[in-house]
């Protein structure tokens, strides 16, 4: 695997994946925009979550570029990208079970969503935050939920509607299960040193 670390730690990798992930996250915002046009102001950083974990990842993706860590934005980026990543997945598969059919908007919410989850997972090895970022992250998210589903400001899937008290209970335990892998990942599993001066080392350890 040390040539998938190489690759996914050179700069004109880290370069395309800034721009992909802001062009995400620019789109992100905009599919929210109706939404948030109803939004009470006290919520607003709460209801764009996809974008907003994206948004997280862009902020690390930029001080890995100056040679830095960003730990609480690593932290939230790895929670976030594999909560909203398979999050958005699940439920647009089961707005395609309920509805028998899915445009390609939803698709394309598959497929990028997916690849949201599958990198922040892949990047996981390079993150430097520790149990103190991670628990920050967790009570993110875990707040994040209760806006959703406590307040009502859940991402709007009409034909989802009658399942909103299910979609709640399965949001919590993924949030749980998201937090978890990070823990696993960024903190026990055996990650990337840095060098002197705090700068990142991306040469892949020896397997």
């Amino acid at each position: 695997m040390a040539w998938l670390y190489a690759l996914l730690a050179s700069r004109p990798v880290v370069w395309l994946l800034l721009f992909v992930n802001a062009a995400g996250t620019i789109y992100g915002y905009y599919w929210y925009r109706y939404q948030l046009a109803d939004t009470p102001p006290v919520f607003l950083p709460f209801v764009p979550d996809s974008p907003t974990a994206s948004l997280f990842f862009l902020v690390v993706l930029v001080a890995w570029l100056f040679g830095r860590s960003a730990p609480l934005f690593e932290a939230l980026a790895l929670v976030t990208l594999v909560k909203y990543g398979i999050w958005a997945v699940v439920m647009n598969v089961l707005v395609w079970r309920v509805t028998g059919t899915l445009d390609w908007a939803g698709w394309m919410l598959i497929v990028s969503h997916g690849a949201m989850a599958i990198e922040g997972m892949l990047y996981a090895r390079f993150y430097r935050f520790r149990f103190l970022h991670l628990m920050l992250a967790a009570v993110w998210t875990l707040h994040n939920d209760v806006i959703d589903y406590v307040f009502g400001m859940m991402p709007r899937y009409s034909v989802l509607a009658d399942y909103v008290n299910e979609i709640g209970y399965f949001t919590f335990w993924l949030s749980i299960a998201s937090i978890a892998a990070a823990y696993w990942l960024g903190i026990r599993v055996r990650r990337q040193p840095l060098l002197p001066g705090g700068r990142i080392d991306f040469r892949p350890k020896a397997e």
